[in-house]
């Protein structure tokens, strides 16, 4: 959710009855204490932030975050023993992002109190086991007894049940909100996201930290390289600075990085965040109330619907 998810977009979903969490990969440490402090002031109840940990100024983040009192932090891309801990200490609660049960299995070690587990289909920065959604979570479900939350490919209350269905004690949704009318992404990329089709997305950069492309001019020139055999250094000088923010946050299309995931095939507008939850929700509880669609293993809600 890079150059996506700022405080409006964060506090709509959590005003909606959702978590809303502030991205905070693309964010300078004053720009986050900003979207921090703007959050509190947009909604009174609780929201998240996401701190990449392979990017740079993290020991800043992590300071502004118990600074200004965020309740709950989700860590991604990098290893959870390294700040879980010190974050918790001050009474934080810490999910952090995996794309393996392996994986799944050090951050319940680490001490974190739930999982993200992201499957192949998500958007961004991606795994390189390139296991599933469908795969991975009853994986991760077995591996931990922490709560898991699914991701990847889930943009509908129909996949939020399935899910569900598969042991998941919730859902996060990346792609869909990128396609919200408070998301901070251009909206040369919002159109962009919501005409795209199956296919459209790829799994690339894969000697660097695999991420999930929309096909484009720039992806051309990565998929090119990749396949001449460029090396490490070579791909960082291709990808260079601020490729993402020129395509998601400022709109270049062709030579922009556009990170999205494989649901947005399934996206064909851009809704107001309230609204997306209202849907989720409405799609959810619906498949609950359908006795033919409905599976037995919803018994475990204690349900008489099945």
């Amino acid at each position: 959710m890079i150059w996506a998810s700022s405080w409006k977009l964060a506090s709509a979903v959590s005003n909606a009855g959702g978590l809303g969490i502030i991205g905070s990969g693309s964010m300078y440490p004053d720009v986050l204490r900003e979207h921090i402090r703007k959050c509190k002031a947009a909604t009174i109840l609780p929201f998240g932030v996401n701190v990449p940990l392979l990017y740079p100024d993290i020991g800043k983040h992590i300071d502004i975050i118990i600074d200004e009192g965020v309740k709950i932090v989700f860590t991604s891309a990098g290893n959870p023993k390294t700040w879980t801990s010190v974050l918790k200490e001050k009474g934080i609660t810490v999910v952090h992002v995996v794309s393996s049960s392996k994986f799944a299995k050090k951050s319940e070690e680490a001490g974190c109190d739930a999982v993200v587990a992201e499957g192949f289909e998500a958007g961004g920065h991606n795994g390189r086991e390139e296991t599933t959604t469908m795969v991975l979570i009853p994986a991760v479900v077995e591996a931990v007894k922490i709560p898991v939350i699914a991701a990847g490919g889930i943009a509908n209350g129909r996949q939020m049940l399935a899910a569900m269905v598969m042991g998941a004690e919730g859902v996060q949704l990346g792609s869909r909100f990128v396609a919200s009318e408070e998301a901070s992404s251009h909206i040369n990329f919002k159109n962009k996201v919501i005409s795209s089709k199956e296919g459209d997305t790829k799994l690339t950069m894969k000697q660097l930290t695999p991420v999930r492309l929309m096909k484009n001019d720039f992806f051309k020139e990565v998929d090119e390289a990749e396949k001449r055999g460029a090396t490490v250094e070579e791909m960082r000088t291709l990808l260079g600075r601020a490729r993402a923010k020129k395509g998601m946050f400022e709109g270049d299309l062709a030579e922009g990085e556009l990170e999205i995931g494989q649901v947005s095939a399934l996206l064909d507008d851009i809704l107001p965040a309230g609204e997306i939850v209202k849907n989720v929700w409405k799609e959810f509880t619906d498949g609950l109330a359908n006795p033919v669609k409905c599976s037995n293993f919803i018994s475990r809600y204690q349900l008489d619907m099945c």
